[in-house]
């Protein structure tokens, strides 16, 4: 092939800048290393489920950021995000991009392709279909596990559907040359589909840097923030408010608690469960101790966070989240601040193996009561040295820097070996 340096990557996600995602990062990363980059993916919509400000069918289909080439394919919005608008929306973008990929690589040709896979699965055939005509190196990064996750979240247990995607499952696997797992616990799921360990790499996630910025005023008088004083106790979630991350438990937990008038919960973020959490919170006259501001910009998550006395991290109780490490836990790590969680599995033991916090089982109220009032008894220097050793653990652990240097060095030897 010549040089690396003008090795041409095409990534496949499904979600990409101005939406925010680890792949944004890769795409970058590698551009700025030298790789000709062009990503194909959706117009942007999660997780609000409407087409982003300046984005739509018509408009910017194609644009370049940071010199990454970005094409945009026609998508159905998830809106509301209920399983038929969502299976909508994976069906409109698999055509999009299946259709799409097949007349693009008639006039282009690449080194190599990159898959970002959330969900759904699909996203995967494109990558499939390019790797055999052009007979270049497939990479995929599996952050949701299939079959399981089309049951564990999307509530489909009928064994005939599971079965035909275990099989497509298992030919993608068999097709790629390196299957890059988040989670240590994702190695064992996958081989019970076939033997795929020479190709599984450990590939976990990093935090997003994020640039010290002048908040904006509207923000330090952001409710409930700006009526908060100075003795509040604020456990606060970011992210998500969706099925898998199990809010209901963790506000049934606090409604039967003795709650001290200083203790505050304030879950930031958008999500398909918010509004029906709100409704609860009302119905529990928790109004005055659990808040649900909405969802800010990305970089303004550092500010809200150092409001905060520790952040909370919740999934439920199934086994494909048990493999999981949501991206958020080294998030929060970054961020120094002490983490409340209720998961189990890899989650869980990473952040006992840090010592940055208490985790209690998933689904498990009694437990989480419990990591509640630890957390209410530390004092101040205890709270920072929890927060001090997950920042250090990240550092060691998880700098994006390092998978990027992982991820350079793997292309290079299989783009080699091609």
């Amino acid at each position: 092939m010549g040089m690396y340096n003008k090795a041409k990557v095409l990534v496949l996600t499904n979600h990409f800048y101005p939406e925010d995602f680890k792949v944004n990062d890769i795409a970058f990363e590698l551009s700025k290393r030298g790789y000709s980059i062009t990503v194909i993916t959706a117009i942007p919509d999660y997780p609000s489920g409407q087409f982003y400000d300046g984005y739509s069918l018509f408009k910017r289909q194609k644009e370049k950021i940071n010199d990454v080439k970005i094409i945009r394919l026609p998508i159905i919005p998830r809106r509301n995000g209920n399983n038929l608008r969502l299976i909508i929306n994976y069906i409109s973008y698999f055509l999009s991009s299946v259709s799409f990929t097949i007349f693009h690589s008639m006039q282009n040709s690449y080194n190599a392709v990159f898959v970002h896979m959330t969900s759904p699965f699909f996203i995967n055939i494109p990558g499939v279909f390019l790797k055999k005509k052009s007979r270049i190196p497939m990479l995929l990064w599996v952050l949701d596990l299939w079959p399981e996750s089309v049951s564990a979240a999307g509530g489909i247990y009928n064994q005939s559907i599971l079965r035909v995607l275990e099989l497509i499952v298992k030919g993608v696997y068999k097709n790629c040359d390196a299957i890059l797992v988040g989670s240590k616990g994702f190695k064992k799921s996958i081989n019970e589909k076939g033997n795929f360990d020479s190709k599984l790499i450990y590939f976990p996630n990093w935090a997003e840097e994020i640039a010290d910025i002048q908040i904006d005023e509207q923000y330090k008088k952001l409710e409930p923030f700006a009526r908060f004083s100075p003795n509040d106790f604020i456990f606060l979630f970011a992210g998500s408010i969706g099925e898998a991350q199990n809010l209901d438990c963790i506000i049934e937990a606090i409604a039967s608690m003795k709650i001290r008038d200083n203790v505050k919960f304030v879950f930031l973020g958008e999500g398909r469960k918010k509004h029906y959490l709100i409704n609860k919170l009302k119905s529990l006259a928790l109004d005055n101790v659990c808040f649900f501001p909405g969802r800010f910009p990305l970089k303004t998550m550092p500010y809200f966070m150092s409001k905060a006395d520790a952040l909370l991290v919740s999934l439920k109780s199934n086994k494909i989240f048990s493999l999981t490490v949501p991206a958020k836990v080294q998030f929060y790590m970054a961020q120094g601040k002490p983490i409340l969680a209720m998961l189990d599995g890899e989650g869980a033991d990473l952040i006992n193996s840090a010592s940055c916090g208490i985790a209690s089982n998933a689904g498990d109220v009694v437990q989480f009561r419990n990591a509640v009032r630890k957390f209410l008894e530390l004092d101040k220097k205890a709270l920072k040295q929890m927060g001090e050793n997950g920042r250090k653990y990240y550092l060691e652990n998880f700098a994006k820097e390092k998978r990027i240097d992982q991820l350079d060095k793997m292309l290079k030897n299989l783009m080699k070996k091609d």
